[in-house]
């Protein structure tokens, strides 16, 4: 029975949203998720591209990495808690630096969106662009994220002791092998920031519509 109330939701919503595209444009349509693309992107790297736009955003904020955050406690106990606060300052900084970086790389990922993508995206869940971006541009921004980071990270110290310390645990099986690096880990953490951002825009455009910036996003994501 659940599963059939599930079923019969699912269809209804779809046809819902059918009817409510049918007077749209396919060029109304790929111009508004082109547009959306555009805000969502725009928006995160504007919030996150800026001095503390992850330090002071607990929402993004990069810690140390489980289970080494016991390690910073640790630090705090035996006063050393100015190269902790260091060592996180660090990450977040680099991970701001790095995503300054973001714009032009998403904008291309917008270039090259096929018409099956929009369609995806207009009909798809409340993170359909941020999943966009993560499957389009997640090498490259990773690509161009690294060495921003490791130029960062590298003014830092505590950077190879992190290594050192990380190494040992991922050794002894405490934390994953990705997490041993600190690079890679600031990396991926910036990639996940950009998405979240990209993503809580996308929802807050769909849950109002009648709210978005330019008319065009309110007619189309206003007939979803």
């Amino acid at each position: 029975m659940k599963f059939m109330a599930a079923l019969i939701v699912g269809l209804a919503t779809t046809w819902v949203q059918a009817e409510g595209l049918a007077g749209i444009s396919s060029s109304d349509a790929s111009a508004s998720v082109k547009e959306a693309l555009t805000t969502g992107a725009k928006y995160a790297v504007s919030s996150l591209g800026k001095e503390n736009g992850f330090l002071g955003n607990s929402k993004v904020k990069i810690p140390l990495p489980e289970p080494l955050n016991r390690v910073e406690g640790l630090m705090r106990t035996f006063g050393m808690a100015r190269q902790a606060d260091e060592l996180i300052e660090t990450m977040n900084h680099a991970a701001e630096a790095a995503v300054a970086q973001a714009g032009p790389i998403l904008m291309d990922s917008i270039k090259k969106m096929s018409v099956k993508d929009a369609k995806d995206i207009l009909t798809g869940g409340d993170d359909s662009v941020s999943q966009y971006f993560r499957r389009t541009s997640s090498d490259a921004l990773t690509q161009k994220f690294r060495p921003i980071v490791k130029r960062a990270t590298q003014k830092v110290q505590l950077g190879e002791k992190y290594n050192n310390i990380a190494g040992k645990a991922a050794s002894a099986g405490l934390i994953d092998q990705k997490n041993a690096d600190l690079d890679s880990y600031v990396t991926q953490k910036s990639l996940d920031g950009l998405f979240a951002m990209i993503a809580e825009q996308e929802k807050s455009l769909r849950s109002n519509p009648l709210g978005a910036s330019s008319s065009l996003l309110k007619k189309v994501f206003g007939a979803l």
